[in-house]
């Protein structure tokens, strides 16, 4: 009970715009742009969600930070209608500010090419690089990874229609 009245109390005392401080708008524009660039290579969407804390409802459980921040994200994965793209391929990378914990979150026509334990590692590595780079850094590192997976599996061809079916800038709350 104390350590879920200690965690409510982190992540209310977290800003309420600490997203747009720790993402100013240039880096949010640099963000944006990367994501676009990167969706001309591949047929996948990637969604970009950086949110200070957590919901109250998420707080209560009695489960450990890193299944909340995964039940969060999943959650988000299916409000911002990530899983909605033409070849199932679409890809949230959500990171929680008060946790600085990522995760990574894909479609299941991009798990069905890659090994199951790929978005855990890639999410630990993301983690330990936001702790000792800047964030924009962080954020490109893991933008670039879910690049690489997408543009390999599911590259695009000059006659292949690509229509940009999700938004490309970041949500920040």
């Amino acid at each position: 009970m104390w350590q879920r009245f200690v965690r409510l109390m982190k992540h209310r005392w977290q800003s309420d715009d600490a997203a747009s401080q720790w993402l100013p708008p240039a880096a949010q524009a640099r963000l944006t742009e990367a994501v676009a660039q990167s969706e001309t290579q591949h047929s996948g969407e990637i969604r970009i969600h950086i949110e200070s804390a957590l919901p109250n409802s998420y707080l209560w459980q009695d489960i450990p930070v890193a299944e909340m921040v995964h039940q969060r994200a999943l959650s988000l994965f299916g409000k911002l209608k990530v899983w909605d793209t033409e070849h199932n391929n679409g890809v949230l990378i959500y990171l929680l500010l008060v946790e600085r914990r990522l995760e990574i979150v894909a479609d299941r026509g991009l798990n069905r090419q890659v090994p199951p334990n790929t978005w855990v590692n890639l999410s630990a590595r993301m983690s330990a690089a936001f702790k000792s780079s800047t964030p924009e850094a962080g954020l490109h590192m893991a933008l670039q990874e879910v690049n690489r997976l997408l543009a390999t599996y599911f590259p695009i061809t000059s006659q292949q229609d690509n229509p940009d079916e999700l938004p490309n800038e970041p949500i920040l709350n």
